[in-house]
């Protein structure tokens, strides 16, 4: 087996059929599985799972809920994968024509890889000005310190993952970016397959967005409390910690929150500086 494609899922009865239906359709030369990691899901997720056994021959469904969170359920998977090679997606995304080839090729030349993302497919104009993302984008994110890829799109040798001991159940978002520093920290570095494109769902539920986002800033005190020592920049100046919640309530009372995009754009702001807050008191970590 070359490849063992992972799709963390959770409750992803309203997507999971258009990715599995987008798999179904990829062609390549080498033998390939996909491994779908259920993290506790009460809807009828894995009965549509079920339905793509014949189209999908090499489907294989794991229990991952014994730990909450995507960390988990992907390391659960690669444990039992069969393929020489890692490749994680989402359950709510679609990856494109000629993406499984294009990732198997990559990972032919390299040990650690990543796509390209497009936002337009499977995401109206509102909701893509919510987040101001352009219709592209390349799937390595730059970054001060390293840079990163998310988990949506993101090829690995299995033996690779496996001496990094995977990713950090610890985390239960930003694992992806920790997973990427972590990798590059062991020396491999990160390639670009621009081929390998996966069309990227957007959340358009403004309490998940808010959920999402706190959960985001909490452990992003972790990971830079984690790092720190290996020279990860800090946080954010002790001023702008700060400043930036006075701001952003200013913002709120003085009515220039006046759309549902301006307000969507808000409240991420808000949810994210508020969970860094709790995460900096939960972890002990001063952004100084």
């Amino acid at each position: 087996m070359k490849i063992s494609v992972i799709i963390p899922c959770l409750n992803a009865a309203d997507t999971i059929a258009v990715q599995l239906e987008a798999l179904a359709h990829q062609t390549w030369s080498q033998s390939w599985e996909v491994i779908i990691a259920d993290n506790g899901s009460t809807d009828n997720t894995l009965s549509i799972v079920e339905q793509y056994q014949a189209s999908l021959p090499n489907l294989r469904i794991i229990d991952a809920s014994d730990r909450k969170g995507a960390a988990n359920a992907r390391n659960l998977a690669a444990e039992v994968a069969k393929g020489e090679s890692l490749v994680f997606i989402d359950a709510d995304d679609e990856v494109a024509p000629g993406w499984l080839a294009a990732m198997g090729e990559a990972l032919s030349q390299y040990d650690f890889v990543t796509g390209r993302h497009e936002y337009k497919k499977l995401n109206d104009l509102e909701v893509r000005q919510w987040y101001q993302v352009e219709d592209w984008s390349s799937g390595i994110v730059p970054n001060p310190y390293l840079p990163f890829a998310g988990g949506g799109n993101l090829g690995i040798k299995r033996s690779l993952h496996h001496a990094i001991n995977g990713f950090d159940t610890t985390l239960l978002q930003v694992e992806d970016v920790d997973y990427c520093w972590r990798v590059q920290q062991a020396g491999a570095k990160l390639h670009y397959a621009p081929e390998a494109i996966a069309h990227i769902r957007l959340r358009t539920n403004l309490k998940a967005l808010y959920k999402r986002a706190w959960t985001m800033g909490t452990c992003e005190a972790l990971l830079y409390k984690k790092h720190r020592k290996l020279g990860m920049p800090q946080l954010m100046p002790w001023k702008v910690f700060l400043k930036t919640p006075v701001i952003l309530v200013l913002q709120l009372l003085s009515l220039k929150i006046r759309t549902k995009e301006s307000f969507a754009r808000w409240l991420m702001s808000f949810a994210w500086r508020g969970g860094q807050l709790r995460g900096c008191i939960k972890y002990k970590y001063l952004p100084i």
